[in-house]
């Protein structure tokens, strides 16, 4: 699998993807010479560039069927491992339910510090989300029902699990816009999904 590094948020983090169709992607976040490591791929490269931002302080993984490598990296850095948390106590971030059914648990992270809003599987910004059609999209399962209460906020910084992210004055628009259309988009972006062998 190849990686590359996106969504560089100087002394404040990054994030890496792996370029596949889901492009599933990886955030380290730093604050107070501590890290947190958000729903973690184990790129030895993106691991070495993390842990020189801080001492870790724990791995979070925002949804629960998104274990990735997040288990694995919080083992072997000695720090705890939260899923769809509800608050991380000692973290500078704000933890924002999301889904709270049987298969499906998930949270947003809200840093009000830096300004950022981290989703895992709500929001995302690659075709599967957006239909080619947007910058960011809501998960088509959600679409008729949207995480409303994402709208809340105004990030800098629009993370997500699924794409690059959407950063400066463009990140509140994207996101109010997303959460504003995700019911009458819902037909373009299912005729637009990249299925095989569609382009």
């Amino acid at each position: 699998m190849r990686f590359r590094f996106c969504d560089d948020l100087g002394a404040d983090g990054f994030g890496w993807i792996a370029d596949e169709p889901m492009t599933r992607t990886s955030h380290a976040l730093a604050a107070d010479e501590e890290l947190w490591m958000v729903d973690a791929l184990d790129w030895p490269e993106a691991i070495d560039r993390a842990l020189a931002l801080g001492k870790p302080a724990g791995v979070i993984q925002l949804l629960d069927r998104h274990d990735r490598d997040c288990a694995a990296l919080a083992s072997r850095l000695g720090v705890p491992h939260v899923v769809a948390p509800d608050e991380i106590p000692g973290s500078p971030f704000t933890c924002v339910p999301v889904m709270r059914r049987k298969r499906w648990r998930e949270s947003a992270l809200w840093w009000p510090d830096a300004r950022t809003l981290l989703t895992a599987d709500a929001l995302g910004t690659n075709r599967f989300y957006t239909g080619g059609q947007a910058a960011v999209g809501v998960h088509v399962l959600l679409r008729l029902t949207p995480p409303r209460a994402l709208g809340s906020f105004e990030p800098e910084n629009l993370l997500v699990g699924h794409g690059e992210g959407v950063h400066g004055a463009a990140a509140t628009l994207a996101l109010r816009d997303a959460l504003r259309t995700s019911r009458r988009g819902l037909p373009g972006v299912l005729l637009r999904l990249p299925f095989p062998g569609r382009r």
